[in-house]
């Protein structure tokens, strides 16, 4: 098939089209590069550098006639959306809304879509928590991952484009930045590894849902044949606080620092986890990285990337 990765530059879409392009697929990368780094990026597929805003991005993929659209760029970090929400809007709505009516007009046959579990749902009322769970974002961010998921129900029922919604929990691996609003486990393991001390927000006792980035990439090959039209939950359904992830990738590294704790984040969630169970029924997908395996395989990556 002909795919389209947005975002194929970044850290989890770099992965994916590794993995398309391992099942012989032709990969085209859409990003502008603003995060996604050239390193990450797999020869054997086409980059077109652009933003997905613009008219040009529009016209390319109208171009190339995808088949499916694997739409993963985005602006990602939480902080950035609550500064400048117009910012976010552009480029997690408006892009996303200007690549969708390109694909509705070439021909498009599905979009998997990069959406977030922890984001889409607030703060929850239960745990974990399932798809029909109310969906409250508590952020810029979160209310343009909704965004993008309404608009997807509308392009369904009104030109018959089938998506999946991918509701990602926690993703860590290799090739995460440690910048910006980067992940916990990538922040910490680049301190380590630099002979820092880390810092913990508040108490670390905040729990969130941890899935390794090859699970991930499971969920967007089997959501390339699966019929199955909505939102489903990416995830592990376990919560892992701060503090053990810090205990875990100590141990990992075969590290003695020890960390210092600062003030909490204000308005940071104290609980977030998913229940995954629904993507066995559709996509016959389930995590099989437990976190200690991807904790250490992580570790291994960064080690040897920062040695280079």
């Amino acid at each position: 098939m002909k795919i389209i990765v947005t975002g194929g530059a970044g850290f989890i879409g770099s992965h994916i089209v590794d993995a398309y392009l391992e099942r012989g697929h032709e990969v085209h990368v859409f990003d502008d590069l603003s995060t996604g780094q050239t390193a990450n990026l797999n020869p054997k597929a086409k980059l077109h550098q652009v933003d997905i805003a613009e008219r040009g991005a529009a016209t390319r993929l109208e171009q190339i006639k995808p088949e499916i659209l694997c739409h993963h760029a985005a602006q990602m970090d939480v902080r950035h959306s609550v500064a400048d929400p117009t910012f976010d809007a552009r480029v997690n709505i408006l892009g996303f809304v200007n690549l969708l009516e390109a694909g509705k007009n070439s021909g498009l046959k599905k979009v998997i879509f990069a959406s977030s579990g922890g984001a889409v749902y607030g703060e929850q009322e239960t745990f974990p928590a399932a798809e029909d769970h109310v969906t409250r974002p508590a952020s810029p961010y979160g209310v343009s991952k909704r965004a993008g998921e309404l608009y997807l129900s509308y392009y369904h029922q009104a030109f018959g484009l089938p998506y999946t919604a991918l509701r990602y929990a926690n993703v860590y691996g290799p090739r995460q930045s440690t910048q910006g609003e980067a992940g916990v486990v990538a922040i910490f393991l680049s301190m380590l590894l630099q002979g820092k001390t880390p810092v913990i927000n508040g108490d670390g006792r905040q729990t969130r849902d941890y899935v390794y980035v090859d699970d991930v990439v499971a969920a967007n090959i089997a959501a390339l044949q699966a019929d199955f039209v909505g939102e489903v939950n990416i995830g592990t359904g376990v919560e892992t606080n701060v503090l053990e992830i810090f205990g875990n990738l100590r141990e990992a590294l075969g590290s003695t620092t020890e960390a210092q704790h600062g003030p909490a984040k204000p308005g940071e969630q104290r609980r977030s986890c998913i229940d995954a169970r629904h993507a066995a029924q559709v996509l016959g997908w389930g995590a099989k990285i437990p976190l200690g395996e991807g904790l250490r395989r992580t570790a291994h990556w960064y080690r040897n990337s920062l040695s280079q």
